[in-house]
C-alpha cells in the first residue's frame, strides 16, 4: 500500500464543494436560532456577476448589516501579496490574478485575525466571500466560558464531505467531516461520536487541521466530548485495495448527515454509483477532473455506499498464468523424471528444457533488477514480480536436481554427463 497523503489539489476541493452546491441549486439561507453568520466565513462562493478573475472580499462585524469600512484586506495568490481597503460596504475587490492560482484571504479586525478557505483564482466569472469578525458588543457574558456542558445533539454539516482519490491498485478516501453545534454551550452527544473506517482501511490518518479534539486508534476514530459551540473539522483518510479497477465504500458516522456529498477524481474511465446520490457532475478543478455528486440528509447510523469503479489498475492475471505456467511446467518435469526408465536421452532432453526454462527466470529477473535500481516502475509490483520469479526458480533447481539424480545414477560406470548450474542469484 502507498502511503496516505492529502488529495492532489486539495486546495481546490473547498471550492470544489461549493461549486457543487451551486450545481444542483443549493442555497444556503439563514435558520431562525442559529447563534451567527460566522459559520459563513471565509467560504468562497463562485458568481458570474463579476469579471472574469474578479474577487470580492466583503468584511462584517457580527451581522450582515454591520460593515466594516477602510479595513485592509491582503490576498495571497500563489507567491503574490496583494492589499486593498474596504470602501462604504465593506467590499474589496482584487482583479489580475493568475487564473489557476491557489489563494487566500485575510485580514485582522480589532486584534481578530480573520482568513478564508484556500481556493483557486477562477479564469471565467468571479469569487464572492465574506470574512467575519467577531461582535464584541455582543459577545456572551464572561460567565457562558465556564457553563458545563449539557447533552446535546451534533450534526455533520453541509460542508461535510467524502473525497476519493483513484490511486495504483487501491483508491484513497478521505472524510473531510463539518461536525455542528448549534448551541451557545458545549454538548456532550448521548451517542459518542465514535465510528470504525470502512472494511480493509489501511494507513487510517488524521490530517493536518484536523480538531485536536480527534485522535485515531487502527482503524478507529474517536472525537472527544464535550463538543464546542460551532464547528469541529476532522479531516481523517485511508486507503483501499483496489486491484480490480472497482471498489464499494460503505461508512457508518454516529451522527446525521445534513446532505451526502461525494467527489471523486476522474482517472481515465472512472465512474460513479450510488442509489443515495440524486446527480452527478463532472466538474474541473485545478488541473484536473471530478466526478461531483450530491444526495439528500443521511440519519445517524445509517450506511453510506457508493462503489468507484473503471479506473486504470494492474490485473494480476498476467502473473497468475505465468504462475500457474511455471507451475505446469515444473510438473511435467517431475512427471517426466519419474516415467522416463532408464533411457538417458529423455533425461537429457528434460534436463535442457529446464536449464531454458532456467535462463528465462534468470534473464527476467536481471532486468527486474536493473529497473528497480535505476528507479523504474512500481516498486510494489516489482516486489511481487521478484516473488514470483524466485518461487519459479526455486521449482526449476528442484527439477534440475530429480532429473541431475536420474542422470548420475544411469550413467555410472559409463560417461558422466555434465549438469551446469550457475551461481545463485
Amino acid at each position: 500500500m502507498t502511503r496516505v497523503r492529502r488529495p492532489s489539489g486539495v486546495t481546490a476541493w473547498l471550492l470544489g464543494a461549493t461549486c457543487l452546491a451551486q450545481a444542483f441549486g443549493a442555497v444556503l439561507v439563514a435558520q431562525p436560532g442559529m447563534p451567527d453568520i460566522k459559520q459563513m466565513s471565509g467560504i468562497p462562493r463562485p458568481v458570474t456577476d463579476l469579471p472574469d478573475g474578479a474577487i470580492s472580499v466583503r468584511v462584517v462585524r457580527g451581522e450582515l448589516t454591520n460593515n466594516v469600512a477602510n479595513q485592509t484586506v491582503e490576498l495571497r495568490a500563489g507567491s503574490s501579496v496583494l492589499t486593498q481597503k474596504t470602501d462604504q460596504t465593506g467590499h474589496a475587490q482584487f482583479s489580475g490574478l493568475t487564473a489557476g492560482a491557489t489563494v487566500r484571504a485575510t485580514t485582522e479586525v480589532d486584534g481578530e485575525r480573520l482568513e478564508s478557505q484556500d481556493f483557486v483564482a477562477p479564469d471565467k466569472g468571479g469569487i464572492r466571500l465574506m470574512l467575519v469578525a467577531t461582535d464584541s458588543s455582543k459577545a456572551a457574558p464572561s460567565s457562558a466560558a465556564v457553563t458545563p456542558p449539557v447533552a446535546g445533539a451534533v450534526v455533520l454539516g453541509v460542508q461535510s464531505r467524502i473525497v476519493v482519490e483513484p490511486v495504483e491498485d487501491a483508491v484513497q478516501v478521505f472524510f473531510l467531516l463539518d461536525i455542528s453545534n448549534a448551541a451557545r454551550v458545549p454538548v456532550t452527544p448521548a451517542t459518542p461520536f465514535v465510528f470504525e473506517m470502512p472494511n480493509g482501511a489501511a494507513n487510517t490518518t488524521l490530517l493536518e487541521g484536523s480538531s485536536p479534539l480527534a485522535s485515531v486508534d487502527g482503524t478507529r476514530v474517536t472525537v472527544a466530548s464535550p463538543l464546542p459551540p460551532g464547528q469541529t473539522f476532522v479531516e481523517v483518510a485511508c486507503e483501499l485495495a483496489a486491484t480490480s479497477g472497482e471498489v464499494t465504500v460503505t461508512q457508518v458516522f454516529p451522527a446525521a448527515m445534513e446532505q451526502l456529498t461525494v467527489l471523486v477524481k476522474k482517472v481515465g474511465g472512472t465512474t460513479l454509483s450510488s442509489p443515495m446520490l440524486a446527480g452527478q457532475r463532472d466538474m474541473p478543478s485545478d488541473r484536473d477532473m471530478f466526478i461531483a455528486a450530491s444526495g439528500g440528509a443521511v440519519a445517524a447510523g445509517k450506511p453510506i455506499t457508493f462503489t468507484v469503479a473503471g479506473f486504470p489498475h494492474h490485473s494480476t492475471v498476467p502473473s497468475t498464468v505465468a504462475l500457474a505456467l511455471a507451475v505446469v511446467i515444473v510438473c511435467i518435469g517431475i512427471w517426466g523424471a519419474g516415467t522416463t526408465g532408464d533411457d538417458p536421452s529423455l533425461k537429457i532432453a528434460e534436463h535442457k528444457r529446464q536449464v531454458a526454462r532456467r535462463e528465462k527466470l534468470f534473464g527476467d529477473l536481471v532486468k527486474l533488477e536493473n529497473e528497480r535500481r535505476s528507479g523504474r516502475g512500481d516498486p510494489r509490483r516489482q516486489e511481487a514480480r521478484r516473488a514470483e520469479l524466485v518461487a519459479a526458480l526455486e521449482q526449476v533447481y528442484g527439477a534440475l536436481d530429480d532429473v541431475g539424480a536420474g542422470l548420475e545414477a544411469g550413467s555410472r560406470g559409463g560417461p558422466s554427463t555434465p549438469l551446469d548450474r550457475p551461481a545463485a542469484v
